[in-house]
């Protein structure tokens, strides 16, 4: 088991955003409110990949890709995520109520935005392999996307990954619908707004919902996974 420190608060503070790379302005929606319970019912954000929880490195990799505003929606175990957030300088909001689902922790951060950037990021805190070139090079090709696309997601040999990255027009039309109504249900019925970013780099559909994600991803890429040792779920 990899080693902790004595406390959250003993973390180095998160990077400060770099010169940035993306090319065009936006703000993320960092997803971190489920109750994992699939694996364990722990929050598998505070997994650990090279001494580092993976909420941390999806901050750091997002603010080195230049992101103006970052919301971080935290729900079940907020209360052990929180502090390992402390010296980050990101905006946390909670979901009073996550068993609701997904949808609704994305609606209560779609709400903390102010609306100034060109687009918005919808990303996941358990994705271990994404960093700031991975969040570029999306940008990079939405910014070249066709008049018609409001909404990009990458995938990898059919396989659709994330973050995903769309207008603000597409963050209006959400939060003006039924509070069922996500990016997923966006996405369903307008097709072809939604284009995918297609790209070899299984980053993006990497992720970590279950135990066998664990020894997948430690058979496929020789590195380890592990809980903080002073874990504070309650």
């Amino acid at each position: 088991m990899c080693p902790n420190p004595e406390s959250p608060s003993d973390q180095q503070p998160c990077q400060p955003s770099a010169a940035p790379g993306a090319a065009v302005p936006f703000d993320v929606i960092l997803m971190a409110a489920g109750a994992g319970s699939r694996l364990g019912n722990r929050p598998k954000c505070l997994l650990q990949l090279d001494d580092e929880p993976l909420i941390l490195r999806q901050i750091n990799a997002l603010k080195a890709a230049g992101a103006d505003e970052l919301v971080v929606v935290l729900g079940f175990y907020a209360d052990a995520i929180a502090p390992w957030l402390s010296r980050c300088g990101v905006r946390i909001v909670q979901n009073p109520d996550p068993a609701q689902g997904q949808v609704s922790s994305q609606r209560i951060g779609l709400q903390q935005l102010s609306g100034r950037s060109n687009a918005v990021l919808m990303a996941l805190a358990d994705q271990p392999m994404i960093d700031s070139r991975d969040v570029i090079d999306l940008i990079a090709r939405f910014a070249l996307r066709p008049a018609e696309c409001l909404l990009m997601f990458p995938r990898v040999q059919d396989q659709p990954g994330n973050p995903v990255i769309f207008t603000p027009e597409v963050r209006d039309a959400v939060l003006s619908a039924d509070q069922s109504f996500g990016c997923r249900q966006w996405r369903q019925v307008n097709r072809s707004s939604a284009l995918p970013f297609d790209s070899d780099n299984r980053h993006y559909v990497i992720d970590i919902d279950t135990p066998e994600d664990i020894e997948s991803f430690c058979r496929t890429t020789g590195r380890s996974l592990s809980w903080p040792v002073d874990r504070k779920e309650g």
